[in-house]
């Protein structure tokens, strides 16, 4: 296992991908001044984005795998992201699927699907670790 986006795993059977992208930014209003450079203030964290790309080769994984990861877009819903590491990177939503086939067999079935998939983070992971293990120790009491 890769990684793991919600029920979704990252592996040989069901998508690889072959690079991870993260882009973090922060958010620093400017004051203009009268003679001198603005002033800038912190105003908060900016997006956290991840942009996963890799391929499928349908003789060894399936074309299924980006209808389930289009099905988990359309719910709207934030899924967690946990590393094959066990890294969690907190809850993320996914943003945007692309795909290209190309090398077609007679029949038109892709030989290679390449994809490209946006994820944006919506919780740290503190938070995600604090829901999760409260949903335990309320389960057991």
């Amino acid at each position: 296992m890769m990684m793991i986006f919600g029920m979704f795993v990252f592996s040989i059977p069901t998508a690889t991908y072959q690079s991870l992208q993260r882009s973090t930014s922060w958010n620093h209003a400017n004051n203009s001044r009268f003679g001198t450079s603005p002033a800038y203030q912190y105003t908060g964290k900016g997006e956290d984005s991840i942009t996963l790309d890799g391929s499928i080769v349908p003789e060894f994984g399936s074309q299924l795998s980006l209808t389930a990861l289009r099905l988990m877009g359309d719910t709207g819903k934030s899924f967690p992201l946990i590393g094959g590491s066990g890294k969690i990177y907190g809850m993320w939503v996914l943003e945007s699927v692309d795909e290209t086939q190309t090398y077609f067999f007679k029949n038109g079935k892709p030989r290679l699907v390449e994809f490209s998939l946006k994820l944006t983070k919506t919780q740290t992971a503190g938070v995600l670790v604090g829901n999760v293990l409260g949903n335990i120790v309320g389960n057991i009491l």
